[in-house]
């Protein structure tokens, strides 16, 4: 497969470089989803994407690399849908447990709408090396900051108690993590709605929130 990498290089040199990219993504989603990361070897990957190692070694460095590339395309996917999700005509007036709910939705729709995806962001990226260990961490600053923002406006607004939320809120980001590559792991797949709710009640119980539909 890697012979017609010649041709496909014939074309605008960015747009050959962006189809490698998306090739190998493409590849390292089937078989780092489906076999697992460890189990695929370089060539593995690029036999599937249909380029030579040196496309890949030059666009991601390694196959450590391109899982790196594709944990942040989904992890990219699931922040985007929760922004999107801040958006929506009166999420405003929403309560903290709806506010939340409406905002674990979006995620869990988003990063488990591909199995393949999932496992590779929730499981494949456990105990890789540190590098990956330290790209993940960064994510889960990002995530700190974000949703440390929505418990202060939870403050604000009387929803939670009034203290400071960062370390509940970190210690709520690697509970999410941990939920996630628990159901990734189960055979029987989860309902998203499931996934959610269950992460909504971890939320309000770390905010001393109250739950939906209650006083």
């Amino acid at each position: 497969m890697a012979d017609s990498w010649t041709v496909q290089r014939a074309g605008p040199g960015d747009a050959a470089r962006t189809q490698a990219r998306e090739q190998l993504l493409e590849a390292a989603r089937e078989l780092y989803g489906v076999n697992g990361y460890r189990e695929t070897a370089e060539h593995d990957v690029c036999a599937a994407a249909g380029v030579p190692v040196e496309v890949l070694r030059q666009e991601y460095g390694s196959r450590e690399g391109l899982l790196i590339a594709l944990h942040n395309r989904v992890t990219t996917t699931g922040l985007r849908a929760m922004e999107r999700a801040l958006l929506i005509e009166g999420i405003d007036t929403c309560s903290i447990a709806d506010r939340v709910r409406l905002l674990f939705d979006a995620y869990v729709e988003a990063v488990t709408a591909d199995p393949r995806e999932a496992r590779v962001t929730f499981v494949e990226v456990l105990g890789v090396s540190a590098v990956v260990d330290e790209h993940c961490k960064l994510w889960r600053a990002l995530w700190t900051e974000f949703l440390t923002g929505e418990a202060e406006r939870a403050v604000e607004r009387g929803e939670a108690e009034d203290r400071d939320h960062r370390v509940d809120v970190m210690v709520m980001v690697g509970a999410v993590h941990e939920l996630m590559a628990h159901h990734t792991r189960r055979s029987r797949r989860a309902r998203p709605g499931e996934v959610s709710g269950e992460l909504t009640e971890l939320a309000l119980t770390m905010l001393g929130s109250q739950r939906s539909g209650e006083a």
